[in-house]
């Protein structure tokens, strides 16, 4: 399939585009600078960060009381590490995009899980008339995507070897997947591709849900994703791939897609408004950890108590080594 290149002055990233879709260049040409500086695309890679005490502390006193509380209770530090690195994000994002004050701001949650700014009212209407954020986290990294007026929702996967028989895995899996997704997958020639489509579509099926904030309970044979673009890169974000509903595409969606590494897949759901104009499409930017920290503001004490309790706690649990995929 012919694929044109489109390279924005204003990030690096190129979007891959196919010729059927060229109407879409238009599109994204057309949005207001408002949408590149609100449209935030953030990654954290969690694995790789070895908090301090003074860093723990920080960040810990950063959050809301309920949050510090729920992280606390996790029994290994990886996953302390990755919820609370995706709270931060999108507290800074909130922070640094609305110009909220740090202290001043509340995040709630849906009835169905979904994280949102309860003091709306602060914004201005005017430049973020839906300001919409997500997060999400899975294997090494936490990624956040913020909207001024989309609708979001955005997931991250790793791919990574079941504790299974490969056909037995893919065996159980199957229902999940439409038709037409399962023969995408099975095409490829390989187990490692084919794990490595698995992935990458149930990333896209968790970001449609996830903007959708509906949670557990959604038929994910409902939506049906088909690839244009069958292999993404970490240097560039494939925006063709199509929704179906009820064999009827639905053009009301948009999906942003990349790698931030070899094994990690990422998608971004958003909804269109009334206009169907695309929103700006900017690429990851993978956040150190001075970063991730740089505009915290205490909001309540540090805690001693907090940090021996997350020292103490191991890594991930201890589990078999599992034979890494063969790529060819």
């Amino acid at each position: 399939m012919n694929v044109l290149v489109v390279q924005h002055a204003w990030r690096p990233a190129r979007l891959h585009i196919p010729w059927h879709s060229r109407d879409l260049i238009a599109q994204l040409r057309s949005f207001r600078s408002k949408s590149i500086m609100a449209s935030l695309r953030w990654a954290f890679k969690c694995s790789s960060w070895q908090p301090d005490q003074s860093q723990w502390l920080l960040a810990s006193s950063s959050i809301q009381p309920e949050e510090k509380h729920r992280i606390g209770q996790f029994v290994f530090t990886k996953d302390a590490k990755s919820s609370m690195a995706g709270r931060l994000l999108a507290r800074k994002a909130i922070h640094e995009s609305l110009k909220i004050s740090w202290t001043d701001i509340n995040l709630v949650r849906t009835d169905r899980g979904k994280p949102y700014l309860k003091n709306m009212d602060d914004i201005d209407k005017t430049t973020y008339p839906n300001f919409n954020f997500n997060a999400s986290h899975h294997g090494d990294f936490a990624v956040l995507a913020t909207e001024p007026a989309l609708t979001c929702g955005v997931d991250v996967m790793k791919v990574v070897r079941p504790n299974q028989k490969m056909e037995d895995f893919f065996r159980n899996m199957k229902k999940q997947f439409t038709p037409h997704e399962w023969n995408t997958i099975m095409s490829a020639e390989t187990q490692y591709q084919q794990l490595h489509r698995f992935y990458r579509y149930w990333c896209l099926k968790e970001s449609y849900i996830k903007a959708l904030g509906i949670g557990l309970g959604f038929d994910l044979q409902r939506a049906e994703f088909r690839l244009n673009t069958l292999e993404l890169s970490t240097s560039s974000v494939a925006i063709d791939t199509e929704l179906y509903l009820r064999d009827r595409q639905d053009k009301n969606w948009v999906f942003q897609e990349m790698l931030l590494d070899e094994d990690h897949y990422v998608a971004v759901a958003l909804q269109l408004g009334p206009d169907r104009s695309s929103p700006c499409c900017p690429s990851f930017t993978i956040l150190t950890p001075e970063q991730l920290l740089s505009s915290t503001h205490p909001m309540h004490p540090e805690d001693m108590d907090y940090w021996t309790s997350f020292a103490s706690k191991q890594e991930a649990p201890n589990l078999p080594n599992r034979k890494p995929l063969e790529k060819d």
